[in-house]
């Protein structure tokens, strides 16, 4: 019986270079041991395998026909070593393979998604799977490298890169302004068209305080509620209601126009706690090199301050 146990890499190495040389004092000066040391670790290759692999005399060391077999294998097995040793060096070098991002669903389609032709451009060794969804993800048991994540950073089994925080608007069209009037403080919210996002841990609570004061919470009576926030977002475009909407959803639209910020001076927030847009990925120590890599690229696309902030 093989005893597969007793069998090293560094074994094999010297049987192949005692096969190929036929010398043990030629295979000693190279590895840099004694011709002895050699002798002993084909005595101990032998009795793993049970089987002679030289006969030896004193003017030659001559492969046996185990010899001969085995040496196929211990060839193969030597060229995956380095067929694997080649492709380790070339992904430390330049990013390859696959990688798997996992975002929400709208910020992956609006900030995820549009980077990823000049990356993928930078890096075209590298393979995307991109899944966007709302549910949590566990970066140590759900198929994710990276996991583009918003929201409070608490739990330290997992490394983060943090981009920015998130922050909230009250907008509305000008369209629905001209007809019902900004409301000109919290309390007025309750008596307008409020469209409101409902998550799977419920609707969202719309938060208000002056800078630097405590959250209000200001209950709403909603005209409308989706757990798609696309919906919410064009249903207020073509001049439906309110939203509570991320600096990252709307900051274009009131750039251009097409929204307008309601009760600027105030603060608005979900949650009481900061929020932040962050790449999380698991616990390692050394982070892939395709981790690191996509990470870097998107805190460079994102700038700083992020780009829909500014």
């Amino acid at each position: 019986m093989i005893n597969v146990g007793n069998i090293n890499i560094r074994a094999l190495m010297i049987f192949i270079a005692v096969y190929e040389t036929q010398n043990f004092s030629v295979v000693a000066r190279r590895e840099g041991i004694s011709a002895s040391q050699v002798s002993r670790v084909i005595h101990q290759l032998e009795d793993a395998l049970g089987q002679q692999l030289f006969y030896r005399n004193t003017r030659a060391i001559i492969p046996t026909e185990s010899g001969h077999l085995f040496v196929q294998y211990a060839r193969a097995m030597a060229g995956n070593l380095e067929d694997a040793r080649r492709e380790l060096d070339e992904r430390a070098s330049e990013p390859s393979g696959t990688l798997r991002i996992n975002g929400p669903v709208f910020f992956g389609q609006r900030h995820i998604a549009p980077g990823l032709p000049t990356l993928s451009a930078r890096y075209p060794r590298l393979t995307i799977e991109l899944t966007l969804t709302d549910d949590f993800i566990d970066p140590h048991r759900d198929a994710a490298d990276v996991i583009f994540r918003i929201g409070a950073l608490t739990d330290s089994s997992f490394h983060a890169r943090v981009f920015g925080q998130q922050f909230y608007h009250l907008a509305a069209s000008p369209d629905y302004v001209r007809k019902h009037g900004a409301p000109q403080g919290p309390e007025d919210l309750n008596h307008h068209r409020c469209l409101l996002y409902r998550g799977s841990s419920g609707p969202n609570r719309w938060l208000i305080r002056q800078p630097g004061e405590a959250w209000v919470h200001y209950p709403i009576s909603p005209l409308m509620t989706s757990n798609n926030a696309e919906t919410l977002l064009i249903a207020a475009l073509g001049g439906m209601g309110i939203v509570l909407f991320p600096d990252w959803m709307v900051s274009e639209r009131l750039r251009s126009g097409e929204l307008v910020a309601l009760m600027p001076g105030l603060e608005c927030s979900i949650t009481t706690e900061p929020l932040t847009i962050a790449a999380i990925y698991p616990n390692a120590r050394h982070p892939p090199l395709n981790v690191r890599a996509v990470i870097d690229y998107y805190i460079e696309r994102f700038g700083t301050p992020l780009y829909w902030q500014t």
